[in-house]
């Protein structure tokens, strides 16, 4: 990663965050300005970094690399989706592919005009400012990318449930109104996809080269993104009283599982499209032991951060088991799932 090769700095030209201080600030602070840099010198544009009209990103009839990894979608692993056709479990991977981008572009939407607001709220020498505006640039672009593949597959998906399009107006209000909740709302959107590309990506498993080239460009920027997001969280929440700490405990698994359900699991028009047996859905998602797995998996890094801010306690930890994400904490940010060694 280039933020790794980046050279400290004093912040002597970098604005400081106003008001009292907190412990590690200097830290954070840095950290900020090291994302900042990587993000001046480490970007991607999609039209020019993806080839979109190369012979190899084509996409072809009767391609068998659209049908679902059985590694990791759960889709892919169903025995109803396996005793298909061929043909149909080609539509079919084709439709998720295309949906799941939908829901990225989606969520980034609602997360850079959420951005903007907190920017607009911060005094000059807000040091969050100039990070914050680096990340909505690059999600503007990866909104750009993912539509773009969207258009080229020729799917025409709706992308996350009807729910979380009604409320896409609304939840941007919660990056001023109440920020902490927000962001864990941006890890509850970002952690889910980026643990999926990164299991995919390390793999080596064969999928499209359209999806390869965007999950490559995804990941690199949206650890820079998650990063941000941990920092600010766990720098945040322990100035907090008590009482705030302790509902932003109940809070953060709860947005955590409502998010993951809108984010992973297809629409309502997708069950329909391919007349797809209820039973058959709700073995896929999250009744059978591998589904299950994923879904603790997935938020390993995220239980980390909750100790690391005292949010993991007894009413805490209840929630966590009863929602069906708890589990073992990553030792370190992105260790790989036992699953995917």
């Amino acid at each position: 990663m280039a933020l790794m090769n980046i050279t400290k700095r004093p912040l002597t030209h970098m604005g400081r965050m106003r008001g009292r201080s907190f412990p590690g600030q200097h830290e954070y602070e840095q950290t900020l300005y090291d994302l900042s840099e990587a993000s001046v010198h480490r970007n991607f544009d999609p039209y020019i970094d993806i080839d979109w009209d190369s012979p190899e990103l084509a996409v072809v009839p009767d391609d068998a690399r659209w049908v679902c990894n059985d590694r990791f979608d759960p889709i892919g692993r169903n025995e109803w989706y396996q005793a298909q056709p061929l043909e149909k479990q080609i539509a079919i991977g084709m439709w998720r592919q295309a949906n799941v981008a939908k829901v990225g572009l989606q969520f980034e939407s609602i997360l850079i005009r959420g951005i903007m607001q907190y920017t607009a709220a911060q005094p000059n020498d807000s040091i969050e400012f100039r990070y914050a505006t680096h990340e909505a640039k690059e999600e503007c672009n990866h909104t750009l990318m993912f539509q773009e593949f969207v258009n080229r597959t020729g799917m025409d998906v709706p992308g996350g449930p009807w729910w979380f399009r009604r409320l896409s107006p609304i939840i941007p209000l919660f990056s001023t109104i109440a920020p902490l909740i927000f962001y864990m709302g941006v890890l509850a959107g970002e952690e889910p996809i980026d643990h999926l590309q990164k299991q995919f990506l390390r793999s080596g498993d064969t999928q499209h080269p359209a999806m390869t080239r965007i999950m490559q460009i995804h990941v690199a920027e949206e650890a820079r993104h998650i990063s941000f997001a941990h920092q600010l969280l766990e720098r945040r929440i322990p100035t907090r009283g008590k009482f705030p700490q302790f509902l932003l405990s109940l809070a953060m698994p709860i947005v955590m599982r409502v998010l993951l359900g809108a984010i992973m699991v297809p629409p309502r028009e997708f069950w329909e499209t391919f007349d797809i047996p209820r039973s058959v859905k709700k073995d896929i998602f999250w009744r059978s032991p591998e589904s299950k797995a994923a879904r603790v998996e997935t938020f390993g890094d995220v239980r980390m951060l909750a100790e690391r801010c005292d949010l993991m306690n007894p009413f805490s930890r209840v929630l966590w088991r009863v929602l069906g994400i708890s589990g073992r904490s990553s030792r370190f940010r992105s260790e790989p799932s036992y699953s995917a060694q």
